[in-house]
């Protein structure tokens, strides 16, 4: 009986490690608050998604668009980036490149990534650019959000960062 008791123990601690491997809708938005952008010391780099994924191809309709309502110019706020796709979340990080906008000589007006992992509990780390042009469509200056977070499967997580703010949903597919 006492093995049993044991082999239990050792199927509950584990269980978790193995159901959080899968498929999930990772669902974005970021978003400028009241204030004047704060510039990054450099403007976003060439090479700003390297070793990233496009997520072209595993984008998904939207599901948090009343949120994305309420962060009007009305409220104190404007949305750059709303975002759905799929993303498959293990122990080891998969990196996903993010975008909006149309591309001028290879940066967007917003752009990053978003990393993922999960054992325990889901990670993320985001690093993006909100990118500013001249007439000529040349950058010419850029702010950086760069945050890690630990998610909470199925709900909604805020994430501050100086006047910019980030909401971000996983849900298993």
């Amino acid at each position: 009986m006492r093995i049993f008791r044991h082999l239990a123990l050792l199927l509950a601690l584990f269980a978790p490690l193995a159901l959080a491997d899968g498929q999930y809708q990772v669902e974005l938005i970021i978003f400028r608050q009241a204030g004047d952008p704060v510039p990054a010391s450099q403007p976003a780099p060439d090479d700003w998604a390297s070793g990233a994924q496009s997520i072209a191809g595993s984008e998904r309709a939207t599901a948090l668009d009343g949120a994305a309502a309420k962060l009007n110019p009305n409220n104190g706020y404007q949305v750059l980036l709303h975002k759905a796709w799929t993303q498959n979340l293990s122990s080891v990080p998969s990196k996903v490149a993010v975008s909006t906008g149309d591309q001028q000589f290879g940066h967007f007006p917003v752009e990053g990534t978003v990393s993922l992992s999960q054992e325990r509990v889901a990670e993320a780390n985001l690093d993006f650019w909100i990118n500013r042009f001249d007439a000529d469509g040349l950058l010419t200056s850029s702010e950086r959000l760069k945050q890690s977070a630990r998610l909470k499967n199925g709900e909604l997580n805020y994430l501050d960062h100086s006047n910019l703010g980030v909401l971000i949903k996983i849900v298993p597919m």
